[in-house]
């Protein structure tokens, strides 16, 4: 029985919201952050002790040691979506997952769900791809039977998607569409993320059709869309009108060279490799379904946290 869960880089976007559920499961959570202080925020998600905050480098194995020790399953939420100074796909992306399948192994953990993404492909042109898919087969090979989760954009209040665009549409006249936004992504809504962990450590309360231990699943809502569409969605839900630029992709890879050599680059060159890419689940694939989780359209929760960007906020009619 699973009573401790060790939860890595907890305090994101994601980690988040996975805590919240453990706790609402009762289990006892430990989780590993960069910045204690800055994770503070979680403690109220559970009771008083229930969880755990430590401080330490998820590429340390002594810090990862220290979590996972006392736990009976572990869950990995690492990711970037940008390098930057310390922060390499390598090391987080690519070799993490396998260490922390190995260190699974060692404390004989019950169960291990690795978020990592849809279109993880070792011979991708990306390296955001190529090092998530180094990251799964290093798990995979340390700990048969971890589960892998592989979602769309993900959205929710605290989303670096349409919070994004919905920002820039307050101060620019115009959003650009690369390569003419053709591109189809299915934005997943985050609690459904976070369910799909629930499930995947065995903690959902309900029999499922098949085991999902060693599984790989693709989480996507119910909706497909072109960029041009969700950007469409989002000059709706914020009550913004503003013109919608097709960019070429040679362009833009003039642009973010140059951004690139920013501390925090608003795009990167390797991100435009994947903006080349549809973000949707395979024909075949293990989806929310298959683990009893019925997913969430996208206006059932964006029009309500997008509110705040409409001229006048949320006191707007």
């Amino acid at each position: 029985m699973i009573n401790t869960v060790a939860v890595i880089g907890g305090s994101g976007f994601v980690g988040r919201a996975v805590i919240e559920k453990l706790a609402q499961a009762g289990k006892q959570i430990i989780v590993l952050c960069r910045n204690s202080d800055r994770a503070k925020f979680l403690k109220p998600m559970g009771r008083i002790g229930q969880i755990t905050i430590v401080a330490g480098d998820a590429l340390d194995d002594a810090a990862l040691s220290r979590v996972m020790a006392p736990a009976d399953a572990a869950v990995n939420t690492v990711g970037i979506l940008a390098e930057s100074g310390a922060q390499r796909f390598d090391r987080l992306q690519g070799e993490l997952p396998g260490r922390i399948g190995a260190l699974a192994a060692q404390y004989d953990h019950q169960a291990v769900v690795h978020i990592s993404a849809i279109g993880a492909d070792a011979g991708s042109a990306s390296r955001y791809a190529q090092t998530k898919a180094a990251g799964e087969a290093g798990l995979k090979a340390a700990f048969p039977n971890a589960v892998v989760l592989r979602p769309s954009i993900v959205f929710g209040p605290r989303d670096s998607f349409f919070n994004r665009f919905a920002t820039m549409a307050q101060i620019a006249p115009a959003l650009p569409l690369p390569g003419g936004g053709h591109m189809r992504m299915q934005p997943v809504y985050v609690e459904d993320v976070a369910s799909a962990v629930i499930a995947g450590l065995g903690l959902a309360g309900k029999k499922l059709k098949k085991s999902p231990e060693g599984c790989i699943y693709e989480l996507g809502g119910p909706e497909i869309c072109s960029f041009r569409q969700l950007m469409e969605l989002t000059l709706t839900y914020s009550q913004r009108r503003r013109l919608l630029i097709p960019v070429p992709f040679s362009a833009l890879h003039i642009g973010a060279a140059v951004a690139g050599l920013l501390p925090n680059p608003p795009l990167t060159t390797d991100q435009l490799r994947l903006l080349r890419l549809d973000n949707i689940v395979g024909k075949g694939a293990l989806t929310l379904d298959d683990l009893g989780i019925t997913a969430t359209a996208i206006d059932a929760v964006v029009p309500g946290y997008l509110a705040r960007y409409r001229p006048g906020g949320l006191f707007s009619k």
